[in-house]
């Protein structure tokens, strides 16, 4: 069991932008969105600081069809998945590395909208949040070849798992 390895990712937040839901070439759904989590706490001297920080998620088949019918801006959710570091070649030619949860699974833990009583993103980081990725290229990015290039990956992911199986010890 020492081979094993763990790349989980749980979090709580508030939805920054509703879902993008799109189709690829073979008839995959994927679906993208902004998640905000936030932390809060007292200094030394008693000041209270707070953080936020954003996180690019992704799902596809079923699972983005759901996220894109159910999700919302502003709508806390619990989310459960992967982290995944892809690199790419924006418009400008400048080659960029991006982080992202590939989501397996979500809960839903309030009502849908930007005005939920547990939201502490405000507008203003909301925006701050889409004109650095706006600044940073991140919405230059081809999506379909990228999903494409996912896909595939994840296609021979579940062929070499077959592959291992198949082998008797």
């Amino acid at each position: 069991m020492a081979n094993r390895s763990l790349n989980k990712v749980m979090l709580i937040g508030n939805l920054t932008r509703d879902p993008e839901l799109k189709y690829i070439p073979s008839g995959s759904a994927v679906c993208t969105f902004g998640l905000a989590t936030n932390r809060r706490w007292t200094t030394s001297d008693g000041q209270t600081k707070e953080d936020a920080q954003f996180h690019r998620i992704v799902c596809w088949n079923k699972l983005a069809e759901l996220a894109g019918k159910l999700l919302t801006k502003g709508a806390r959710v619990y989310v459960e998945g992967r982290i995944v570091y892809r690199t790419f070649t924006g418009k400008d030619n400048v080659q960029r590395t991006v982080s992202e949860i590939v989501m397996d699974d979500f809960i839903l833990l309030s009502s849908s909208g930007a005005t939920t009583a547990n939201s502490t993103v405000t507008k203003d980081e909301s925006e701050k949040k889409d004109k650095k990725e706006e600044e940073m290229g991140m919405d230059d990015i081809d999506v379909e070849s990228v999903l494409e290039d996912e896909e595939k990956k994840d296609k021979k992911e579940g062929e070499k798992k077959e592959e291992e199986e198949d082998i008797p010890f």
